[in-house]
């Protein structure tokens, strides 16, 4: 769903992006119909072309987001080798891949939750459910094997999965640490935090 700012600017995209800007910037309260217009670049009447409201914009974006970061897990999972080390390894590098690329709408999906009317919040609450699904199957399968030491997998799993709506407030592109570099530094906390037998035994 993300893209690089400046790009794929037009039309519903365009509004999109202009959404994610403001909601960033200003927060989805403080930010009005005419504030996305002006950064879009369109008039109000024409996002309602594309979105009744800004409820609804704010729904497609964190939807989409959640989406996105769903499918990318749950692929990197799928094509890691079977180990759950090498699985949760896979897995992080994922999330942190995202937090680290996609801020923005990290941060709104983080922060926004409130702001969601109920239908919307339950399509959310749903993604985040099956997103938390991921990390504890793969989790519970390293206590199952004997790889993770960790007794307590589901707060084990829950902890992984803020390191990553934790590194999009503070990560900056551009820094001294690639996005790369930080998914590895993430995998070596991930693998302790489940007490990975590989890190525990030596």
């Amino acid at each position: 769903m993300a893209r690089p700012r400046g790009e794929g600017r037009s039309g519903r995209d365009g509004v999109v992006d202009a959404a994610v800007e403001n909601f960033t910037a200003l927060g989805y309260h403080g930010t009005s119909m005419r504030d996305i217009a002006r950064s879009a670049g369109v008039t109000v009447a024409s996002i309602y072309h594309h979105f009744s409201s800004k409820q609804e914009i704010l729904q497609h974006i964190m939807t989409g987001t959640l989406t996105d970061v769903l499918g990318s897990t749950q692929a990197a999972v799928r094509e890691a080798p079977e180990a759950p080390t090498q699985r949760l390894a896979a897995l992080v590098e994922a999330w942190i891949l995202f937090h680290t690329h996609s801020q923005a709408e990290a941060l709104i999906g983080a922060s926004e939750l409130r702001s969601l009317d109920d239908a919307g919040r339950a399509q959310v609450v749903a993604l985040r459910d099956q997103q938390e699904l991921v990390f504890r199957e793969v989790v519970e399968a390293g206590v199952a094997s004997g790889e993770f030491g960790t007794t307590h997998p589901r707060e084990a799993a829950r902890a992984i999965i803020n390191m990553g709506y934790a590194i999009a407030s503070w990560y900056r592109l551009g820094g001294e640490v690639s996005p790369e570099e930080m998914a590895a530094r993430y995998v070596d906390l991930a693998l302790g935090t489940v007490l990975a037998r590989s890190l525990t035994e030596t």
